[in-house]
């Protein structure tokens, strides 16, 4: 049977350096799976010595004490809303007795005081319908959100000055982030930790979860339809095809061919299945090619824009650019020693 091996440390020991605090907010009614996301991803990502890059803790909006959850069973949480002040980082993962919050879309006065705690600047995370404490806070006015696609109709109405997508997995607003339901909240917290520490990191965090490091489409695959097309054939074989040939230059027909499809048809069932259209599907696949050479390899950018599919430096950056907020050099600058060899298997 195979179990998960603990990482070993190695090098310094950087605990005199304050780690980056996430601090998870334990409602009533808190659904367990959602609550251990952050600790499972978080917890788990490691610099190039082995040490933890991040903190996590969970508090609850009343002094330390027990705090009910969805199941049959209550936690007990150690801290209370003042450790919301200390944190970097605010998690409010799905609760199903929010009350008011999801019924009237206001806070309710215990919620309210917890959350003054937060500092001014703090990042702030939801999960699924956690999403509604932020709204409700006022810290979602004018901004794009998501949510579970069940209550995405719901969450529109009751707040009218967010900006809803219901088909996404997650949104990163920048300070402010939101994931769709349930499991999009690993997809989240993995992405936060690929922005934070890079691809090599994310991706080690993944293996040792057993998930994805990224995951293609969105939340409308999962939507339940009322008459759901029968589909007998799928576009996985040509998916499949074009990661092997992405240093190539490929053609929408040369991805119908793999199908024995039209192009027409092709792009409609690639949409179904992944959520986006082929061409942006291969550009975030050369994204993601170009962010592991630039911090595996020692390759050139130029040798990393052939590689990667893009062709020339100057593509690569226009692309980086726009799905990062940085250029090939800066991004390579910033994440390359961040892990060593035993992080994401190769260096």
């Amino acid at each position: 049977m195979a179990t998960e091996s603990p990482e070993r440390a190695t090098g310094p020991d950087p605990s005199a350096v304050r780690r980056h605090r996430v601090v998870v907010l334990a409602l009533d009614g808190v659904i367990p799976f959602e609550l251990g996301i952050p600790q499972r991803i978080f917890g788990r990502a490691r610099n190039a010595a082995g040490y933890p890059l991040y903190e996590v803790v969970t508090c609850s909006v009343r002094p330390p004490g027990p705090v009910r959850t969805d199941a049959d069973y209550a936690i007990l949480v150690e801290h209370g809303p003042a450790a919301l002040a200390e944190a970097d980082t605010v998690v409010v993962p799905a609760s199903y007795e929010l009350g008011p919050v999801y019924e009237e879309g206001r806070l309710t006065d215990e919620l309210a005081s917890a959350l003054a705690h937060v500092r001014p600047g703090t990042r702030l995370i939801s999960i699924c319908t956690g999403g509604y404490v932020l709204a409700a806070a006022g810290y979602l006015d004018g901004r794009p959100a998501t949510t579970h696609w069940r209550s995405a109709e719901h969450f529109q109405r009751l707040f009218p000055k967010i900006k809803v997508d219901a088909d996404v997995l997650f949104i990163d607003d920048g300070d402010v982030l939101t994931s769709a339901g349930v499991a999009s909240g690993v997809d989240l917290c993995v992405h936060i930790v690929r922005r934070d520490h890079g691809t090599a990191v994310a991706n080690a965090v993944a293996r040792l979860t057993v998930v994805p490091p990224h995951r293609d489409g969105g939340q409308a695959q999962y939507i339940e339809r009322p008459v759901p097309e029968p589909q007998l054939a799928t576009t996985s074989t040509a998916r499949a095809w074009a990661l092997d040939r992405l240093d190539r230059p490929l053609q929408l027909r040369d991805l119908a061919e793999q199908e024995a499809m039209s192009v027409r048809t092709f792009t409609r069932r690639f949409r179904e299945e992944v959520g986006i259209s082929p061409g942006q599907w291969l550009t975030q696949q050369r994204v993601e090619r170009a962010r592991h050479l630039l911090e595996s390899s020692g390759l050139t950018v130029d040798q990393v824009a052939r590689d990667a599919g893009f062709g020339t430096a100057q593509s690569m950056r226009q692309h980086l650019q726009a799905a990062l907020g940085v250029t090939p050099t800066t991004y390579r600058r910033t994440f390359r020693d961040v892990v060593g060899p035993d992080a994401d298997g190769v260096r």
